[in-house]
């Protein structure tokens, strides 16, 4: 029985979907780090696998301390708005692969894809 390939994902997108980071990751692609923008509580209860917290108020200096900025980044806020502030501030100190992650963590529960935290169990 031949094995069944996963197609290669598209290149990252200024604005992408949950469906386009999903794809990435089912790849298993390891060059990109997801990071969720809000604050602490927020994403201790419940965040997408494998994101990172690094809160808006903190982002350019802390993303810029260890992270490449030619590297692939998903971000997501509590809202599209926010998310949009945190790519702003990534670009301002020369981060230049950021993707807006559309719908953020509730467009990524809608789609049933995983999630992590204390109240990671309710959608």
């Amino acid at each position: 029985m031949p094995a069944m390939l996963i197609p290669i994902p598209a290149p990252l997108e200024a604005k992408s979907s949950v469906y386009d980071l999903k794809e990435r990751l089912d790849w298993g692609e390891p060059a990109l780090t997801i990071i969720d923008v809000r604050n602490r509580d927020a994403f201790n209860a419940s965040r997408i696998m494998g994101a990172i917290s690094i809160p808006l108020n903190q982002l350019a200096q802390k993303a810029s301390a260890s992270l490449e900025l030619v590297r692939d980044i998903y971000v997501y806020g509590s809202s599209d708005q926010e998310t949009a502030s945190a790519v702003a501030s990534l670009k301002e100190v020369g981060f230049q692969n950021i993707a807006e992650l559309q719908g953020g963590l509730i467009a990524w529960k809608v789609a049933g894809f995983p999630v992590e935290g204390n109240t990671a169990v309710t959608a």
